[in-house]
């Protein structure tokens, strides 16, 4: 038994529904936790904010809106997909692929939709968690997993004047808050940013603008990246010919090692790629001053590399203009930058990213005696063991937590490690007959600064940029420090001796066990 459909019918009428298990989330790690869960047997609901399933696949729908990992590794292992129409697939087919796979294994029947998660507080006497939605609510648990990720909290920046623009008439949304009502023809455009979103956008709405202004605080390091559709012929070949998409998939997955290579253990060699950017530039823009507006000054890789073969197509259009100066406030009619100078713009498009490193913020979390995560976060730095379980705080799991993105591969691959890892942890309890678990300060604090001494050396660390993957005071919270196949290693086997134990049989010795898993380090 999974979950009591019953139960999930309880909170229309604002009765606690009990469950073992409670997920948050219905992205990749919100579904794949279901499915282990699902297959071990352990009953879960599902809380997702949202009418529909999908996380960040949901959510995203602006003008080409794709992934910038090969789709044969960016997909569950156990649930491969062979007839992938791209490379590197866009938004509608990952969205249809999600919709899919939580159609197959029937997850929907467990998922409470339009039930945003508020707060959540640990009962010391019950030894279960209390979660709270915005509708006020009630879920009891005995485990809690969050599967939200790092990248569903837009940022918009605090501009003077923003207000003023919008009551104007002035159209401003995120990217990842498309508004699809805003007709963009002819249209006078201001895209701020130059991240993984600015550079998909600006080459698919170029031709239909009017204008379009591109304001760049930081250049980008963007590879050249064609993404012609997948031959029918190969697509057949890896749905019919054993062993092809493996082989497919083994493949990537030690190119992109190889950049993870690179990245953390020798940043010299990242010189090839901006060799490789380089010419990705002057094969597109012939205009010396604008190639020099578009050159970074910094080490390839230390803010995330981009890929495209259209981004500085769009740039060189004759009706793109690069503005280079800050934007110093907003009027009625349009943008003013440091420099005074205002353009005026129909529509603004923020494509500034999102709150990663201050996502946590956003919670309110008190475990045991009434702690609060939040204000321990913001004194000591977001950690956790293994970016999964944290210090002193039961039965809690942060699916791609703290330095567990990547800045090289898949995090598919990384969640699927991880939600294994979260398993064995609740088999765990079970075996040692006891009702929670608990990494020990020692344990955390241990592997903490063992990971931050590995990030000291790693181009996200040393590249001379400032990048999202870094808090407030310069510590890298968001990044695995190495290669994914040596995450795999590290998550494979739980350490029951890194973990204190509550409830009943608290006692009991436990063992060390090494995790089940359907993913090997190959992808």
């Amino acid at each position: 038994m999974t979950v009591a459909p019953e139960q999930a019918a309880e909170s229309s009428t604002h009765k606690p529904v009990h469950t073992r298990a409670l997920i948050i989330g219905t992205g990749f790690s919100g579904l794949g936790m279901a499915i282990e869960l699902q297959r071990r047997g352990v009953e879960f609901v599902i809380l997702e904010k949202a009418a529909e399933i999908g996380g960040t696949w949901r959510d995203n729908t602006y003008p080409g809106c794709a992934c910038d990992i090969p789709s044969h590794m960016y997909s569950f292992s156990f649930e491969p997909k062979p007839d992938w129409q791209h490379m590197w697939s866009f938004q509608p087919e990952i969205f249809d692929y999600l919709k899919g796979v939580t159609d197959k294994y029937g997850l929907r029947r467990y998922i409470q939709f339009n039930s945003h998660v508020d707060r959540a507080h640990w009962d010391d006497d019950e030894l279960r968690w209390h979660v709270f939605t915005k509708d006020g609510h009630e879920f009891v648990a005995q485990f809690v997993v969050s599967g939200v990720g790092g990248l569903h909290i837009p940022l918009i920046p605090e501009f003077d004047g923003l207000d003023e623009y919008r009551d104007a008439g002035g159209a401003a949304f995120h990217s990842a808050q498309w508004d699809h009502s805003v007709d963009l023809s002819g249209k006078r455009v201001a895209v701020i940013g130059t991240g993984a979103s600015a550079i998909q956008i600006v080459p698919e709405i170029v031709n239909d603008v009017g204008a379009l202004q591109l304001y760049q605080r930081t250049p980008a390091w963007v590879m050249p990246r064609p993404n012609n559709p997948i031959p029918e012929w190969m697509r057949d070949m890896f749905t019919n010919v054993p062993g092809t998409r493996e082989l497919m998939r083994w493949g990537i997955y030690w190119i992109h090692e190889a950049v993870g290579f690179a990245m953390t253990r020798q940043p010299r060699l990242l010189k090839i790629g901006e060799l490789l950017g380089k010419w990705n530039i002057r094969r597109s823009v012939k205009d010396r001053e604008l190639r020099r507006k578009l050159i970074p000054h910094y080490r390839a890789g230390c803010k995330r590399i981009l890929n495209s073969d259209t981004y500085y197509q769009g740039i060189a259009n004759p009706k793109t203009e690069v503005v280079t100066d800050g934007i110093a406030r907003f009027t009625a009619r349009g943008i003013v930058t440091a420099d005074g100078t205002e353009r005026e713009a129909d529509v603004v498009v923020f494509a500034t990213g999102f709150h990663v490193t201050d996502s946590y913020t956003y919670v309110d979390i008190k475990g045991p005696g009434g702690e609060d995560l939040v204000d321990r976060w913001t004194r000591e730095g977001v950690s956790a063991l293994r970016g999964i379980t944290i210090a002193d705080m039961p039965n809690l799991f942060f699916l791609l937590g703290p330095n567990t993105a990547l800045g090289h591969n898949s995090v598919v691959f990384m969640i699927e490690s991880q939600i294994r890892y979260a398993a064995q942890a609740i088999a765990a309890v079970d075996r040692a007959g006891a009702q929670a678990l608990a990494p020990t300060r020692a344990a955390a604090d241990s592997y903490n600064e063992e990971l931050q001494g590995e990030l000291a050396g790693t181009v996200w660390n040393t590249g001379g940029c400032r990048s999202w993957y870094l808090d407030e005071h310069g510590v890298n919270r968001t990044l695995w420090s190495g290669m994914t196949w040596q995450y795999w290693m590290a998550t494979r086997k739980f350490r029951a001796s890194e973990y204190k134990f509550f409830g009943p049989g608290r006692d009991t010795p436990t063992q060390d066990v090494a995790v089940t898993t359907l993913v090997a380090p190959q992808g």
